[in-house]
């Protein structure tokens, strides 16, 4: 059994916030790709700019999440319907595939019935393309290339809303929503190993950059699950200003930031000690984070702002991007100029 010592620095920082149209996030290679659920559209940001440059309609229906290609090229854009987890509404059946140059739709994958599809991950190793196909209980696994669902991975939960997958492919973990639990899958057999359970509802989830640690949000509490992926186990729990919402470490190991939309602030956990050192002050309902490849800025979605926030990770201070209606889910197309 590994053995971690914990101890008690908690410092809480309220950082300044500012509105630019210039970004102070300093310069960065890509872009930022944001899910705009009120516009139902994908939008492509210049980060170093600070502004949005388009917004790609998604068909008249609403996405949550996106990923961009390791090659920056295209964004999978997974169309969940207009309902919200667990709740009534339109169950969405496909994804679409969007050309970040030319801003254009170029692909579609039909999963034959509603499915509501969610979280869509690659995986570096194979080159595959994960997606959480919440209403079937599975993960559906996508070739890329041929846009051709290839494989399931059952989740053994209801709601599997969001996932997680280790750096060497092997692993998977799905913040099962309702049934607040966590399912660890061995994405090579395709099969369920373990159901966590954590609370009565939870929601996002996130691995440490040792994959040593699973990170998910507790529903029914301010605090933050730390399950240890090697014992399948709920080993500690981490404090939070509200209750939490997206997560996010840096590569380094030294950070993990997370989202507190019930006091719109993000948290910033040391990840040595697991306690929150700072609570920085962004604008209403923070939802997904997202740390740029180089760690020097975490993007934050402020869903009711039509804003992201862009926290610089040297000195906290805040620069507040303009985005789409709704904006929610997050991913960096690192080589898409």
């Amino acid at each position: 059994m590994r053995k971690i010592q914990l101890c008690c620095v908690p410092l809480l920082l309220a950082m300044s916030v500012s509105n630019s149209s210039s970004s102070s996030a300093g310069s960065a290679t890509g872009y930022l790709l944001t899910a705009n659920k009120g516009d139902q559209s994908l939008g492509i940001i210049d980060p170093a700019a600070g502004k949005q440059l388009a917004e790609v309609p998604e068909g008249g229906i609403t996405g949550h999440e996106v990923i961009a290609s390791p090659d920056g090229r295209f964004a999978y854009v997974p169309i969940y319907g207009n309902s919200g987890v667990g709740k009534p509404g339109t169950n969405g059946q496909n994804l679409v595939v969007i050309d970040v140059a030319s801003k254009k739709i170029v692909g579609n994958i039909d999963f034959g019935h509603g499915v509501r599809p969610h979280c869509p991950i690659f995986n570096l190793k194979t080159g595959l393309l994960y997606v959480t196909t919440e209403l079937d209980k599975t993960i559906s696994v996508i070739d890329p290339k041929t846009l051709k669902i290839v494989a399931t991975v059952p989740t053994g939960q209801d709601e599997s809303h969001m996932l997680a997958i280790s750096k060497d492919g092997h692993w998977g973990y799905t913040a099962n929503v309702g049934p607040g639990t966590v399912s660890v899958l061995d994405m090579q057999a395709k099969k369920v190993v373990e159901i966590i359970p954590v609370s009565k509802t939870t929601q996002r989830i996130s691995l440490s950059a040792d994959d040593k640690w699973v990170f998910t949000s507790d529903q029914t509490k301010p605090q933050l699950a730390v399950i240890d992926a090697h014992q399948h186990a709920v080993k500690s729990w981490v404090d939070l200003p509200g209750l939490g919402y997206g997560t996010a470490p840096t590569s380094d190991g030294r950070w993990l930031i997370v989202a507190v939309p019930t006091v719109n602030k993000v948290s910033i956990v040391d990840l040595k000690t697991l306690k929150v050192v700072r609570s920085i002050d962004v604008p209403k309902a923070p939802q997904e984070v997202l740390v740029r490849p180089d760690d020097k800025v975490a993007y934050v979605s402020c869903d009711s702002s039509h804003q992201v926030a862009a926290i610089k990770l040297d000195d906290f201070t805040v620069t507040l991007i303009d985005a789409g209606k709704g904006t929610d889910g997050l991913a960096w197309a690192a080589a898409a100029r």
